[in-house]
């Protein structure tokens, strides 16, 4: 049975590589994962396997590629070893990092968790069929049942038709993909580990009066006290519906006084963003602060009424866990994978694409949201806990594969 370990620590710089000594159980049992890049929402993820796995972390990237995270900062944060492959070819956006057999050797693990179907799953699974490594093998999948349905290209879906069948174990983000995956390709449910990207609500709330002294002057600044703010949180980007959301809601944005639309985040759409404002002459409704990390970032959640997520392709939105950790409703996409996180009290589902529904249940959520009295972290009580039993049962999985 895997149990939670008590852990002490002391990093040791060498070079790009850094390493963690730890005291563990000698049956603890040796977990090696390539990852793209660390982002902030993944820090418990990987905190969480590292309770259970000696676990080391071989990033392919320096950073996540669409982003400008203070990695520093985060990777500060992690429980276990890590290093860098950087090094080898690239073509379209697809990547083979050199080093990676020499890796496996060195750490010598049990089991290796790879990403996706990328070339680097697919370089692992030739690995394991020629006999040259013998590990338990298997692949992180973020997609949401949207893109499971709608596979973005013929090459993943043949590189998605031939993995399936090799790998020891998948780890996917919810029980509905978990229920495609074993319908689709008859892939039983002891190979599916369902793994949400979850954070703790413990390490997010942890600076109370930090967050709320930013938080006020945010709330002074833009003058939030006394209205119904709706708060995104995410990259600028088509995918996240924002054009067509903004002008879908424009009415109701100028028929109520009260009501404010916050926009967090940069990206390629923003110059289209602020000519649907000056077109729908929304200057007064629709903020654009800007791009924040940290805890310049969360203190946002303590100046919304609830959070909005109109993507109309989003593999998961670890957004929506973080808003549901600062106790706000959730007015989310049904194409999102996060959807899965909302219970019925937890906000409103929605399809971005069709208008007269956007604007049906927006009014209904509107409805059953305050308008923003106080900047309080007590005030908002977390709406989300971290399952540690479910996924410690899950990852059981992977022992067993």
């Amino acid at each position: 049975m895997l149990e939670f370990l008590q852990r002490k620590s002391r990093k040791v710089s060498r070079g790009q590589e850094i390493v963690i000594k730890v005291e563990r159980k000698n049956d603890m049992k040796k977990l090696l994962i390539f990852h793209p890049a660390l982002a902030p929402y993944r820090i418990d993820y990987f905190n969480f396997l590292s309770d259970l796995f000696e676990v080391k972390i071989l990033f392919i990237y320096d950073n996540v590629w669409n982003h400008k995270f203070d990695q520093e900062k985060l990777l500060s944060q992690l429980k276990c070893s890590y290093s860098f492959l950087l090094k080898g070819p690239e073509f379209k956006g697809r990547v083979f990092r050199f080093g990676m057999l020499k890796a496996i050797r060195d750490f010598k693990p049990e089991f290796i968790i790879s990403y996706e179907y990328s070339f680097t799953t697919q370089y692992l699974i030739m690995l394991k069929r020629l006999g040259i490594i013998n590990q338990t093998l298997g692949s992180t999948i973020d997609d949401s049942i949207q893109i499971c349905d709608e596979v973005q290209s013929k090459l993943r879906f043949l590189a998605r038709s031939f993995s399936v069948k090799k790998l020891d174990f998948i780890i996917v983000l919810s029980k509905d993909v978990s229920d495609y995956y074993n319908r689709k390709f008859n892939l039983s449910k002891s190979r599916i580990v369902v793994f949400p990207i979850l954070q703790l609500p413990e390490r997010l709330r942890v600076n109370s009066s930090s967050l709320e002294q930013i938080a006020e002057k945010y709330a002074s600044e833009y003058d939030l006290l006394g209205k119904k703010v709706l708060l995104f949180v995410g990259r600028f980007i088509e995918p996240k519906g924002l054009p067509l959301f903004i002008k879908t809601i424009s009415s109701l944005l100028s028929n109520d006084e009260n009501l404010r639309l916050v926009l967090i985040g940069e990206g390629d759409v923003k110059g289209e963003i602020l000519s649907i404002i000056k077109n729908y002459q929304l200057q007064s409704k629709v903020i654009l602060p800007g791009r924040f990390e940290g805890d310049e970032l969360l203190a946002w959640y303590l100046c919304a009424s609830g959070f909005i997520l109109p993507s109309t392709y989003e593999p998961f939105g670890a957004v929506v866990n973080e808003a549901l950790i600062f106790g706000l409703p959730v007015f989310c996409s049904k194409y999102a994978g996060s959807a899965s996180l909302l219970e019925y009290d937890m906000g409103e589902l929605f399809d971005p694409i069709d208008a007269n529904d956007v604007i049906e249940r927006l009014q209904i959520f509107l409805s059953n949201v305050n308008i923003l009295e106080t900047l309080l972290l007590s005030s908002k009580p977390s709406k989300i806990v971290f399952r540690r039993d479910f996924i410690e049962e899950e990852l059981k999985k992977i022992v067993s594969s």
